[in-house]
């Protein structure tokens, strides 16, 4: 059997940059930091996306922006838009259940990648169920992993 295959919404690979005075954030924020070495470690296996590609260079700071970006040369798949009539629908069924557009966007090319986790830090989005991937917070997901 080969690694886990995950796949990490923007909200993820941001998460470090994010204010770290409150405990929920940090313990995330290390946990995200976690995966990403055990992905540099090839213990685990990094879908990612053109939806990632698009959303990341959205980002302001040029300085997380390239961080972000670089990190990309680590995946193992590649989501691009030639299927994109498939994950364009796909989103559009998951969009039903109240998923706004880029997470529905994001959930389907995870899908679409064969990831086994969908890891985000995104409460509302987390609430979302679904029989093709497990979606799952960064720490939760270290629990899982790690026994």
């Amino acid at each position: 059997m080969g690694n886990i295959r995950i796949y990490l919404d923007n909200c993820c690979y941001n998460r470090p940059y994010d204010e770290q005075t409150q405990t929920k954030i940090f313990i995330e924020s290390q946990a995200k930091l976690h995966i990403q070495k055990l992905i540099t470690e090839n213990k685990l296996d990094l879908v990612y996306s053109f939806v990632s590609v698009y959303e990341n260079s959205m980002n302001p700071y040029e300085v997380r922006r390239t961080a972000i970006s670089d990190f990309f040369k680590y995946s193992i798949t590649y989501v691009s838009e030639n299927n994109i009539a498939v994950i364009k629908n796909r989103a559009a069924e998951i969009m039903k259940t109240g998923i706004k557009t880029k997470d529905a966007m994001h959930l389907s090319c995870a899908i679409e990648g064969n990831a086994d986790y969908f890891i985000s830090t995104d409460i509302r989005l987390l609430k979302y169920s679904s029989d093709q991937i497990k979606l799952i917070n960064p720490v939760d997901f270290l629990y899982i992993l790690e026994g």
